[in-house]
């Protein structure tokens, strides 16, 4: 029987509680400052390490960089590397069918942070991330997932203080997960539709604000190949802008752009 509560999920919910914390710590903006700019700083590993580069490979990179942007999106504790890639792939390969591993039919609940909970979808399927388990460093990673977020506290303690602790890890990290999940949730609910895609996936202004491009959920899974989700200039996409800048200084190439077929809106 699956569970949401156990050993293993306590973390989670502690870090939760933790947040009350905010009341008996110094505050300042500036502490407010901090729990934004770590929240932004790891979306964007979150949604340019995770999701684009590991799940979808729409962009390549050195082996250096890699384990960088692994080591990077595992400071959000969202478990290892791996095992959010095999999910993430799951789920474009089932979205929204029974099987899904957070459709909303689930329920809201379920969804958002359910699935990330339960027992059953503890287990990394590698033979879904087959491409990137052949590293070793990775494998190493994801099986010691635990260590990035750790150290990422440890740092921001020893130079900040409780109170950066507090506001630069306790409350960012909280937000960071509800941030990334809304992506499960929120954007299979609200927001516009531009293509008859086979899932309930919109496009949500707001969401594509707090996720840094991941919003334009409609047009991913309409085309989840191309490096940038926003597929017109008005659709801010900061995930893709970032890209961009570190492809300029060759960290990233070969960015796949979105293909002209792509771009008519018309059944899949």
């Amino acid at each position: 029987m699956s569970t949401y509560l156990s050993l293993k999920t306590l973390p989670f919910w502690i870090l939760h509680i933790a947040c009350i914390t905010v009341f008996f710590v110094d505050f300042s903006w500036g502490y407010v400052g901090l729990a934004i700019g770590m929240y932004y700083l790891r979306m964007f590993f979150v949604t340019g390490g995770y999701h684009r580069y590991f799940s979808h490979k729409t962009y390549q990179t050195s082996r250096w960089f890699q384990f960088f942007l692994a080591f990077m999106a595992e400071t959000s504790s969202q478990k290892g590397v791996l095992w959010w890639a095999a999910h993430h792939r799951f789920h474009h390969k089932h979205s929204d069918e029974d099987i899904d591993l957070h459709s909303p039919k689930k329920g809201f609940w379920y969804a958002h942070i359910g699935w990330i909970l339960d027992s059953k979808t503890e287990e990394t399927e590698y033979k879904l991330i087959n491409d990137f388990a052949r590293f070793p460093e990775l494998m190493w990673l994801n099986k010691y997932w635990i260590l990035p977020p750790v150290l990422f506290a440890i740092v921001i303690f020893l130079l900040g203080g409780w109170a950066a602790l507090v506001w630069g890890f306790v409350v960012s990290t909280v937000l960071l997960w509800h941030g990334t999940f809304t992506i499960n949730s929120l954007s299979h609910r609200w927001g516009n539709r531009r293509y008859e895609t086979t899932d309930t996936s919109k496009n949500n202004f707001i969401l594509a604000l707090v996720t840094l491009g991941e919003g334009w959920h409609n047009n991913h899974h309409h085309y989840q190949a191309s490096t940038r989700n926003g597929f017109y200039w008005w659709e801010i996409d900061i995930t893709f802008y970032v890209l961009k800048i570190l492809s300029w200084v060759r960290l990233v190439k070969n960015l796949r752009p979105v293909p002209a077929h792509a771009l008519n809106p018309k059944k899949d």
